[in-house]
């Protein structure tokens, strides 16, 4: 009923795709449709922390926002479309989308709204952590939301400055490649080699070591280490430890981001890494001061 409802605009769509958008299509469903569903989901590999089907869905997530920027970029225009892409995917996964908008910038001619695209993915997930910890660990969110909102005003305060500087144009992006697999089967990879020290930390520290044990699992997904937190005992650690060790997390993340910036993007991700690394200082001397009252 929706498509019947929808018919003309989903003409006006379809009139607008070329060969190569159909062709970019039908890529990504393979990807998506074709692999993820086949793939065990169990644990294997070294200490069993390969999941075959969550490790091809980072490439799904990586790919895929690479496709919603090309696909945001030819209906809104490039620096618009790259502004869309990185809200939608920032509230998700703003690694993927990094990743993604890097990847691009690095292969373009000239810097375009990517580095503004990231600062702002950031400040998104900025936002996403106290939504995440009133879920699944409420006892922490008072003192979370304390330590991430000076660097929610400088991600965001980047974010714009960065897109004033963009290039003005709001013509669809140059054709070129939308589907980056090779880029994301790499990102896959390091996302595997990750796992494999998080479960070894786990079993390494046990219950002594959280505050290490949410960093490291943080530094690949915050979302991750939020989960682990509400999980444990509500006496296993203070909530403003808890809340010290997330911030912590995020740092380790964000340097995970920065430095996936300054490779994929070469030379061009300088402006962005500036604009991250600005919002970890200011979440870093939150933390300091919040260190002096344990």
């Amino acid at each position: 009923m929706a498509l019947l409802a929808l018919r003309q605009e989903l003409h006006g769509f379809v009139e607008r795709l070329d060969a190569d958008d159909v062709k970019a299509l039908a890529r990504y469903a393979i990807i998506a449709g074709a692999i993820l569903p086949f793939l065990p989901n169990g644990n294997y590999g070294p200490l069993g922390a390969w999941n075959p089907q969550r490790l091809w869905l980072v490439v799904v997530l990586v790919t895929g926002f690479s496709f919603l920027g090309y696909v945001a970029n030819r209906i809104f225009g490039e620096r618009h479309g790259t502004i869309a892409t990185a809200l939608i995917g920032g509230a998700y996964s703003s690694t993927a989308v990094t990743q993604a908008l890097a990847t691009r910038l690095g292969r373009e001619a000239k810097a375009g709204a990517e580095p503004a695209g990231i600062a702002l993915a950031t400040g998104v997930m900025y936002l996403r952590v106290p939504v995440l910890m009133a879920l699944f660990a409420t006892r922490a969110l008072p003192q979370i939301s304390i330590l991430i909102l000076p660097a929610v005003v400088v991600a965001c305060a980047a974010a714009l400055w960065l897109y004033r500087k963009a290039p003005k144009s709001n013509a669809p992006a140059q054709p070129g490649n939308p589907i980056a697999i090779v880029p994301a089967l790499g990102f896959a990879v390091f996302v595997a080699a990750a796992a494999v020290a998080a479960a070894w930390a786990q079993g390494r520290f046990g219950q002594s070591g959280i505050a290490v044990l949410l960093l490291i699992v943080g530094s690949m997904s915050v979302d991750t280490a939020i989960i682990t937190l509400g999980g444990l005992p509500p006496d296993a650690i203070s909530p403003l430890l808890a809340a010290i060790a997330i911030a912590g997390t995020i740092i380790g993340n964000m340097a995970v981001k920065i430095g996936i910036a300054l490779v994929y993007a070469r030379g061009k991700g300088v402006s962005s890494a500036l604009a991250m690394t600005a919002s970890v200082v200011a979440l870093a001397i939150m933390i300091g001061l919040a260190w002096t009252r344990l």
